[in-house]
């Protein structure tokens, strides 16, 4: 075959070649479909959470918070008449636009939900003394002409106000109509038909006859809400009164052109646009352009331009800035955590592709060397394997990126096709870059680089190096800053596996060498044959495990986060609670019978009843400290089985000689105490005194961070026994149990405090740590991103499968081959399988071990620069930070597989050889 008989990459050759090899090309599409539908899912995913996060930020602000809020006084003009002209619908509705016209995007109004028009700012008192007065104050009241009330709002009874007479409403008119929603009427005591009065200076009362009761469409929406009494009445107190004085706070709705009628009243009347954001338009990639237009919008540019051409004293306010702070703080400490589970995970996707382009090129090694010893040359080998590999990639890359748009839908496209495409050009280039520079040089036989003889080249060592010191000084700069550093410092754990298996990959020919020196002495068969054939494998064998280590470190890493999430979640909730449950009172004692029919309920497996006094004071006007009296016994295996504060039974019964009397000065009651408390207080022994006026002395034994009876950092443990009765009734309970039923527990609490309730038994609260756990999931963010760690975790351990299902299909010839020629000189097929399996068991055992070692060491490397607070906790409460820690399972499960894996696919080759007809054929006979 002549140069010019070499066969270019015509569609011909190309469909030809994919029908030789459907099983490697069906194959490929698989790997190169699902790893692009991770790609591309990844950006969408994170953008989909990112938005929901952000409108559940939103959301959760209530619209008096997130509306912008924009007030001018009546305008200063030559007459009354131009004032009163600029509050009317007309006018306003200009002006109207003009605001709705000043944010920019991504600032967008949702025009259906931002009210306008004129209303009091402050209440004007009401002389009907028919409405509720608490404390004998008058009720005041809110009036307001916003328009488009006909549209949200229904009907309740009567009609909706309006204008009579057909003249314009004036700042002298003595009568005006008015509806109030349900909520106003049935706490004002308002009907339909009556009339209220209210005082105007130099005029008589302004005379306002309710037309209309009306229900909100959307109460919780922006138009109801940013002004909440408009809506709802509000208990309200005149500043610098008793708490006691309280009056009632309404409203009255005008008719939408009665505004300037306000001019006339002791209210003083504003115009006012509200402009509440549209929570459908919110992207979370735009949060940064977001706080900069509410920025602009309420006090920077904005404010100024409407100031041009609405009014000089207008004025804007609005909290929406500080809630997208808020969240851009949750963000920003959950995307360095996302950052590192993307790289880590993509990581290994292009190395697992770069490996099957490896694996295809090394298995055509003699074809293609065939080919360029009969004149092909470089350029048209490379065109001609990426035509065979575009043929199946491009298709599948294409799938996977259908499939991932179609899954997560209403994201940004643009990041999901860079990611697929750049994984389909990786796949396509991958064959062809092996091959080429494998076969850079025209030769038929390469010489061999045996695995136990070979010896590494400089450039090798020189890349090792080079990787050593990156990643050294990547995990250094984690470690001091932080997971919040840049970009680079999120390849600090895929980096520490790679380093491991470069080390790795340096030593394992030493044990090899020893062993086969060894073996040599050895009269069986089965090992020194496996040990020769390890040591002859190619060095070219030993490359995968640097993607299977670093695999295994991902995925390692990965569930590590996971489970510190998990355990930061618990123990939030253990601090919160106190144990798995707690039944407490904070007016009085729980019932009697309470903890004997709450010890009888399914779950409940231990519980310990304390008595907590809030206002103890150690000294005479000094700062209360919690008190809690407790039953020694059941207290202490308590504080064992949860760890807040353990301690010996003994160590609060030790001084105590008199179970039924109260500690007095002369017996002190031992203590366990918070370290502030002691150091405040010292030891002891000292009186306390307590909130019913008795007193008891106190001598602190031992001190400990926490303790389950009482949630802070201030408290004081003693034996209930030894105090007064009053102040050793029970208020708490302390439950342990693995399947607590909250309903149960709530059902009997309730049903006994029904039967005491003329026994002074206070209402009592039911707590449990599952619930409280549940709570602290607060945002899409954090959900997502334990989402996207799950994810990322289990594709890391698919990947590190398919490196080591990579690394079998490459020597699975050579071993069929292999084990069919030993047949042929008497070898059994048990013998085969344990030969295969011990061939395998040496860089399986290395794999495993290496990558169980690597793991917990890059845990430990990094953790003292992960923070898991904010992905963990919604708000960090009683425990300040979140740290990452090794979890037994993310270390050992992946690295079992791998091993059972690397065992079992040469066990299940001997097994399906032995039972091939040429092998029967072979050794006849053979029973």
């Amino acid at each position: 075959m002549t140069a010019k008989s070499v066969p270019a990459p015509a569609r011909a050759g190309v469909w030809a070649r994919l029908r030789a090899f459907a099983g490697t090309s069906v194959a490929l599409a698989l790997l190169v479909a699902v790893t692009a539908a991770l790609a591309a899912a990844y950006p969408r995913a994170g953008d989909r959470y990112a938005d929901a996060g952000l409108r559940r930020a939103v959301e959760q602000g209530s619209p008096d918070r997130t509306t912008v809020r924009v007030d001018a006084p009546p305008p200063w003009t030559d007459t009354v008449e131009e004032t009163e002209e600029a509050m009317r619908p007309g006018a306003l509705a200009a002006a109207r636009a003009k605001v709705l016209a000043t944010p920019r995007a991504p600032l967008v109004p949702d025009r259906a939900q931002s009210a306008y028009g004129v209303r009091t700012t402050v209440g004007v008192v009401a002389s009907e003394t028919w409405l509720p007065q608490p404390a004998g104050l008058p009720a005041q009241l809110l009036l307001a002409a916003q328009q488009d009330l006909a549209s949200h709002a229904r009907l309740s009874a009567g009609r909706l106000p309006r204008t009579t007479g057909g003249e314009p409403v004036t700042a002298d008119m003595g009568r005006v109509e008015a509806a109030v929603t349900a909520d106003t009427a049935r706490t004002l005591h308002i009907r339909v038909g009556s009339v209220i009065h209210l005082p105007r200076p130099s005029r008589g009362p302004l005379a306002v006859r309710i037309t209309g009761i009306v229900v909100p469409r959307s109460p919780a929406g922006a138009y109801w809400s940013t002004l909440p009494v408009l809506r709802t009445p509000a208990l309200s107190r005149i500043p610098g009164s008793a708490l006691t004085e309280v009056y009632w706070l309404g409203a009255l709705l005008l008719a939408p052109d009665a505004g300037p009628v306000l001019l006339g009243t002791t209210g003083g009347p504003h115009r006012y646009w509200q402009v509440a954001p549209n929570v459908a338009t919110l992207r979370g990639h735009d949060l940064d352009g977001l706080v900069s237009a509410v920025t602009a919008f309420a006090s920077g540019p904005g404010v100024q331009r409407l100031r041009e051409v609405v009014d000089p004293r207008l004025e804007t306010q609005t909290n929406l800035g500080e809630i997208l702070a808020d969240h851009a703080r949750l963000r920003s400490g959950i995307e360095p955590l996302l950052l590192l589970a993307a790289v880590g995970t993509g990581s290994l996707a292009v190395i697992v592709l770069a490996m099957a382009g490896g694996v295809a090129a090394d298995r055509r090694r003699a074809e293609l060397a065939l080919l360029r010893a009969r004149g092909a040359s470089l350029p048209g080998l490379g065109l001609r394997l990426l035509a065979e590999t575009a043929v199946v990639a491009v298709p599948a890359g294409a799938l996977g990126l259908t499939a991932a748009l179609l899954a997560l839908p209403g994201a940004r496209t643009a990041p999901a096709v860079a990611a697929a495409l750049a994984v389909t050009l990786l796949a396509c280039v991958a064959l062809p870059l092996r091959a080429v520079v494998a076969h850079r040089t025209v030769r038929m036989h390469d010489g061999r680089e045996d695995l136990a003889s070979a010896r590494p080249s400089r450039r090798r060592t020189v890349a090792e190096l080079t990787v050593l010191v990156v990643a050294s000084g990547l995990v250094a700069v984690l470690r001091r800053q932080g997971s919040g550093g840049s970009g680079p410092v999120a390849a600090a754990p895929l980096l520490t596996g790679v380093v491991a298996a470069l080390l790795l990959a340096r030593l394992h020919p030493l044990p090899l060498r020893a062993l086969s020196r060894a073996a040599t002495r050895m009269r069986g068969l089965l090992i020194p044959l496996s040990l020769a054939q390890v040591a002859r494998a190619p060095g070219f064998a030993v490359l995968p495990l640097l993607a299977l280590l670093s695999a295994l470190t991902t995925a390692a890493f990965g569930g590590s986060v996971l489970a510190g999430v998990t355990a930061a979640r618990d123990q939030a909730a253990l601090l919160d609670v106190g144990a798995d449950g707690r039944i407490e009172s904070a007016t009085g004692a729980l019932p009697g019978a309470l903890p004997d029919r709450v010890r009888r309920l399914p779950g409940v497996r231990d519980m310990a009843e304390a008595s907590v006094t809030v206002e103890a004071k150690p000294r005479q006007g000094s700062q209360s400290v919690p008190l809690a009296g407790v039953d020694t016994d059941a207290y202490a295996r308590l504080s064992h089985r949860t760890g807040l504060g353990p301690f010996d039974a003994a160590t609060l019964r030790r001084e105590r000689k008199d179970a039924g009397a109260a500690g007095g000065a002369d017996r002190p009651l031992p203590a366990l105490a918070s370290p502030r408390v002691a150091e405040e207080y010292g030891t002891g022994p000292y009186p306390v005194l307590l909130q019913d006026g008795t007193a008891v002395t106190v001598r602190i034994v031992l001190v400990v961070d926490r303790t389950p009876a009482v949630v802070g950092d201030d408290f004081l443990i003693v034996d209930r026994a030894g105090l007064p009765g009053a102040a050793a009734r029970t208020t708490t309970l302390l439950l342990t149990g693995d399947s607590l039923n909250g309903r149960a527990l709530r059902s009997a609490t309730t049903a006994e405090a029904g039967t005491e309730a003329g026994a002074g038994a206070g209402a009592a609260a039911v707590l449990l740590r599952d619930e409280e756990r549940a709570r602290y999931v607060d945002s899409p963010l954090q959900t997502g991103a334990e989402r996207l760690y799950g994810v990322a975790v289990a594709a890391g351990a698919g990947y590190a499968v398919l490196a080591l299902l990579l690394t079998v299909l490459r020597t699975a010839p050579e071993r069929g081959a292999l084990l069919a020629r030993l047949r042929t000189l008497g070898m059994s097929r048990a013998q085969g399988r344990r030969l295969l399996i011990l061939t395998a068991l040496p860089q399986a055992f290395l794999a495993s071990a290496g990558g169980l070692l690597t793991g917990w060491a890059c845990v430990h490397l990094l953790s003292p620069g992960i923070d898991l607070t904010t992905i963990a906790l919604a708000s960090p409460g009683v425990l300040e930070e979140a740290a990452l820690r090794t979890d037994p399972l993310s270390l050992a499960v992946p690295a079992l597989v791998v091993l059972v894996l690397a065992l079992g696919v040469p066990a299940g080759q001997a097994w399906w050889v032995g039972r091939r007809g040429s092998v029967r054929e072979l050794r006849m006979g053979d029973d």
